[in-house]
C-alpha cells in the first residue's frame, strides 16, 4: 500500500486538536496518508472540519462514509457510548480501526471488538500517547525481561485538572490544545450521556498503560467513588483482584489545579523487586532485591502529556510497515474490564466481577 485511506467518525474538539492535524501534516510532507472521509453530526460543523483539513467527503451518516468510500481504517472520535457501535461497524467491513479512550463502557463491547479485530487480523489501537514515551517503552522492555520478577501487587493512581469539565462548566479549548470546537458539556459531565465521570474520562489512560505494561488480566473489583459539585464521580478508589492472586490499588482525582502537570504514578512489586515509573517527575527507577538496581536517566520534562504517537503508530500499521502497536486494543480492553466493574461496584457496594 502505497498511501493509507483514512475516514473518521465524530470530530469534535480532540479529533481536530489532535488526530486530524496529525494526519493532515503527514499527508502533506510524506504524502503516505488521504484524509479521505469525516462523519459527524451538524453540517456547518461538518463543512468546517472539511475546510480546515482538506476533506473532500463529509456526511452525517456514519453508514454512508462506511459504504460509499474505499477506505483503509477508519479514526472512531464520537461521544465514547457511541464507541461500540462506530468501532464494530468499521471492523465489520474489514476496515483497521484507532477508537478513542475509553474504547467502550462495557465489558463485553470491549470483549466483542478484539475479538472482531483479531478474527478479520486487523489492528484495534487506542490512543494512549504516554506509550509512545521513549522512557515508557523502556519500562516495557524491563519488565518483559523480567525486571522485578513475578508480579505480585500494582499501585496506579492518576489526577488531572479537569474540574471544570466534569462540572459542565465552559471549557477554554482554546487554551487546552486548540481545534475547532469545545467539548460539549454533557460528553464529560451528565450521568446519562457519558455513563461515567473520571474513570471513563481519564483512568482509561492509567489503566491501559497499567495494562500494556504489566500484562495483568483483572477478575474482580471493589470501587468507592465521590462526587464534588458535579453530577459525575470526581474522585476513584477501586481494589482490583487479577490472576494469579495479584492485587492492585487503584485511584484517580479530576481536581489538580489549572496548569499543574497530569499526575500518573504507577508501582510495580514484583518477588524480585520494584519498578517505579512516573510522569509528574518523569521516573523510572527499578530496585532489586540482589541489589542490581537501575536508574534511567529522564529528562525532567519527559513525561509531559502529547498524542502524536498514535495517530503515526495508526499509519504506519495500515501501511503495513514492520511496527508495534503500542496502544492495542487488548490492553484497553482491560482498562474496560475494570472500570464497567467498578462502576457496578460503586453502584452495589460489593465486589464485582468483571
Amino acid at each position: 500500500m502505497e498511501k493509507a485511506r483514512i475516514g473518521f467518525i465524530g470530530t469534535g474538539w480532540w479529533a481536530t486538536a489532535n488526530h486530524l492535524p496529525v494526519l493532515r501534516k503527514r499527508a502533506d510532507e510524506a504524502g503516505d496518508v488521504e484524509l479521505a472521509a469525516v462523519c459527524r453530526l451538524g453540517m456547518d460543523e461538518l463543512r468546517q472540519v472539511q475546510d480546515a483539513f482538506g476533506v473532500p467527503y463529509g456526511t452525517e451518516d456514519y453508514r454512508r462514509m462506511l459504504d460509499e468510500v474505499e477506505l483503509d481504517g477508519v479514526v472512531v472520535s464520537s461521544p465514547h457510548t457511541l464507541h461500540f457501535e462506530h468501532a464494530s461497524a468499521a471492523l465489520e467491513r474489514g476496515l483497521h480501526v484507532m477508537v478513542e479512550k475509553p474504547m467502550c463502557t462495557k465489558s463485553a463491547h470491549a470483549r466483542e471488538l478484539v475479538r472482531q479485530a483479531d478474527a478479520k487480523g486487523l489492528h484495534l489501537l487506542v490512543p494512549y500517547g504516554w506509550h509512545h514515551k521513549p522512557y515508557i517503552q523502556e519500562a516495557r522492555r524491563r519488565l518483559d525481561a523480567g525486571a522485578v520478577g513475578k508480579i505480585e501487587s500494582v499501585l496506579c493512581h492518576m489526577a488531572s485538572p479537569i474540574r471544570g469539565l466534569l462540572q459542565g462548566l465552559d471549557f477554554d479549548h482554546e487554551a487546552n490544545g486548540g481545534g475547532l470546537f469545545a467539548p460539549d458539556p454533557a460528553t464529560w459531565a451528565d450521568p446519562v450521556v457519558a455513563e461515567g465521570g473520571y474513570g471513563h474520562a481519564q483512568m482509561s489512560h492509567s489503566l491501559g498503560l497499567m495494562s500494556w505494561l504489566t500484562g495483568l488480566v483483572p477478575r474482580e473489583v471493589f470501587a468507592m467513588m465521590a462526587d464534588a459539585e458535579s453530577r459525575v464521580e470526581m474522585y476513584d478508589a477501586m481494589t482490583v483482584r487479577f490472576e494469579d492472586g495479584v492485587i492492585g490499588a487503584l485511584s484517580g482525582s479530576g481536581d489538580i489545579p489549572e496548569g499543574q502537570m497530569f499526575q500518573l504514578d504507577i508501582r510495580i512489586f514484583g518477588s524480585e523487586g520494584m519498578l517505579l515509573l512516573d510522569v509528574e517527575r518523569a521516573r523510572l527507577a527499578i530496585h532489586r532485591h540482589d541489589g542490581q538496581d537501575h536508574v534511567h536517566d529522564v529528562a525532567p520534562d519527559a513525561g509531559a502529556y502529547s498524542c502524536e504517537g498514535p495517530p503515526e503508530n495508526f499509519a504506519d500499521l495500515l501501511l503495513g510497515r514492520a511496527v508495534e502497536n503500542y496502544t492495542p486494543g487488548y490492553a484497553a480492553m482491560r482498562s474496560v474490564m475494570m472500570l464497567d466493574a467498578a462502576y457496578r461496584s460503586a453502584k452495589s457496594g460489593r465486589v464485582e466481577p468483571v
